[in-house]
């Protein structure tokens, strides 16, 4: 694989900003070593940052609390949302993502045109694209910003404040020289930017090293229940997981995301264990608010969240947006269930009714996504059996990092 072409985002930026014109191969190349210096002097300082509590209004919570690098840069625990703030009892509401495979994410637009067609570029896809769960920051440096500021996560109210943070914890020196080179003195944009070209190690956080990279390498095979997770994840009549989690390479060769970057609803059960959740009258509509509040008068947009990627999950405790699930058998169980068995989903109200769709106002239930396997089947029998379920959920494991050589060598052996 061509590490160079999955080059980063914050990297690219870097270069762009500091990169000077030359008039000879000779200053061409040291100029380009100097950029190559710099950018993982950036990096360094972006890892320690990353990992240093003191940037915290606590004190004690860093961004490597929540996001694990051997729970693939993900919490290392089942917390529904995690617990941050001065006294780290706040709590938002909303799961902790991965940050792993952030790197071809495109930045978010409200008409995204593409197709696996080549000869057709025509079809929208509607809002695509974006970091975080309603996609509202466009590159890492932007998403940075969010955890450092939100009351209820690293919990400063100013980027000043984490700057005054980061000056007493020995930062300065190495912040103020590499300011000229992102030519700012801004040195909150100096600390965003670094924690973004820390994230660009591809050995961290985008290494493809999972036995399905190694399946379309050539260099082992699947179980006979892998496979055949596989083929009913991609069947449209069986899971349909594909539509949205892209599992083959893409026309140039590029390895698979296991995801679209699209925005949808799918009708996720209410997490009533979330303090933000103790208000009736109170929804998290993702895509128009509240986090976001660009599109707030975009009533289509409602219950929409972006599609994450698949690669590590089953590394995960908590699942979709809200972490009302727990296991990885009920989150793809959840698909084939909500609309067939509602009452295996949803709670039932004082009247005896299923409150199906119960995290998201009537009005705006429309949105959901119907698309198989959802909707209503022949005789309420789900389209997956639990065996088909398993399998699913056994090849979901093949998607995890960190295949060995070993492993390799012995899953190819007949």
């Amino acid at each position: 694989m061509n590490r160079f072409f999955l080059s980063c985002q914050a990297c690219l930026v870097v270069c762009l900003l500091i990169w000077p014109p030359s008039s000879t191969q000779a200053e061409e190349g040291a100029s380009r070593s100097e950029v190559y210096k710099n950018v993982a002097r950036l990096a360094a300082v972006g890892d320690k940052l990353f990992h240093d509590p003191r940037l915290s209004a606590s004190g004690v919570l860093s961004c490597a609390s929540c996001h694990s690098e051997k729970a693939a840069f993900a919490p290392d625990n089942a917390l529904s949302v995690q617990y941050g703030g001065v006294d780290m009892a706040q709590r938002g509401h909303r799961a902790v993502p991965s940050l792993k495979y952030l790197q071809n994410v495109p930045q978010f637009t409200e008409h995204f045109f593409d197709s696996e067609d080549e000869a057709d570029e025509s079809i929208d896809n509607g809002p695509t694209g974006g970091l975080t769960w309603d996609g509202r920051a466009n590159t890492q440096a932007e998403q940075a910003v969010i955890p450092l500021l939100a009351f209820f996560e690293m919990g400063q109210q100013a980027p000043q404040d984490v700057v005054r943070r980061a000056l007493s914890a020995g930062y300065g020196e190495a912040l103020k020289a590499l300011g000229p080179y992102l030519q700012t003195t801004d040195l909150f944009q100096v600390i965003t930017k670094a924690l973004e070209a820390y994230q660009q190690d591809w050995r961290r956080f985008y290494p493809y090293s999972s036995k399905y990279d190694a399946y379309l390498a050539g260099k082992t095979v699947l179980t006979p229940r892998e496979h055949k997770g596989l083929e009913l994840f991609e069947d449209p009549e069986k899971g349909n997981c594909a539509s949205c989690h892209k599992s083959q390479p893409g026309n140039d060769g590029t390895p698979p995301q296991f995801t679209d970057y699209g925005m949808i609803a799918v009708g996720v059960p209410r997490n009533r264990a979330l303090p933000f959740n103790q208000n009736p009258k109170v929804f998290d509509l993702g895509l128009c608010g509240p986090d976001r509040t660009d599109l707030k008068q975009y009533a289509e947009y409602c219950g929409l969240f972006r599609t994450p990627s698949l690669r590590n999950v089953a590394t995960r405790q908590t699942f979709f947006h809200n972490g009302f699930y727990h296991s990885l058998r009920d989150a793809v169980a959840f698909y084939v269930l909500r609309d067939t068995h509602p009452e295996r989903i949803y709670p039932v109200g004082k009247d005896g009714r299923i409150l199906k769709y119960d995290d998201l106002p009537k009005q705006y239930q429309e949105n959901i996504n119907m698309d198989p396997p959802f909707g209503p089947q022949p005789g309420n029998r789900p389209v997956l059996s639990d065996d088909e379920i398993d399998a699913i959920v056994a090849f979901l494991k093949t998607l995890t990092d960190g295949y060995s050589d070993t492993q390799k060598r012995s899953d190819a052996t007949p």
